[in-house]
């Protein structure tokens, strides 16, 4: 019997929209992960197992083979070199958005715009898109604080309901990139393993276009 199929999924909001998915497409956790400490979990059958890992590695895990498949938001991806990675599909899940935002009634300044993030590669695409030079200031978390304390004049992070934005005077301005959660698969693994993983990801796409059309039909039975 070869070894399980590793799947490695983002800690926190991804893995928790995730798993009744998983599920759904037949893969389902031997144990709550809210009640256990185990960072690799167990699934009924014991063909398919679960890494939970911080949110950048998963395509680090996935890219080295430590992982067959990957679980995480796009966001992550733009910003990791996915040439040995595939991303078969969009899992429509834990939605939001790569955004920039500036103190609200601001204007761009005439000299070199600052602008803070931890998004560094989205970041300089989207301005170079536009011809504009900035300073790219790396910040790993509170990116809000930035323009406050006059570090920055923009910043480029993660929008979901805004209210963090509003709360500190910010506004979004322009989007970057519409995120939500992506499937990745390791390049060797699909043609080593080609029949389990090509399975699995057939088996969640189903999951993912059925919930899809339920959206649909409840959005026109209320209209």
């Amino acid at each position: 019997m070869s070894e399980p199929l590793t799947i490695a999924v983002s800690k926190g909001r991804v893995l928790k929209d995730t798993l009744p998915l998983l599920a759904a497409a037949g893969i389902e956790l031997a144990e709550n992960p809210e009640e256990s400490r185990r960072l690799i979990l167990s699934t009924r059958g014991g063909q398919v197992r679960i890494l939970q890992v911080r949110t950048s590695d998963v395509p680090t895990y996935v890219e080295h083979g430590a992982a067959h498949l990957g679980i995480v938001g796009k966001d992550v991806l733009l910003e990791h070199d996915g040439s040995s990675l595939y991303e078969p599909l969009d899992l429509d899940l834990a939605h939001c958005r790569l955004m920039v935002a500036r103190p609200v009634g601001a204007e761009r300044p005439a000299r070199r715009l600052r602008v803070a993030t931890k998004f560094i590669a989205s970041a300089r695409r989207h301005y170079a898109a536009q011809g504009i030079q900035v300073e790219l200031i790396k910040l790993y978390g509170s990116v809000e604080l930035g323009p406050l304390v006059g570090l920055s004049d923009e910043i480029v992070d993660l929008v979901d309901t805004g209210n963090t934005l509003r709360a500190n005077g910010l506004e979004p301005v322009e989007t970057v990139a519409d995120i939500s959660a992506r499937l990745v698969v390791n390049k060797a693994a699909m043609k080593t393993r080609y029949r389990e993983i090509r399975s699995i990801v057939d088996a969640m796409g189903r999951v993912v276009r059925e919930r899809a059309a339920d959206r649909a039909d409840t959005a026109e039975g209320t209209a």
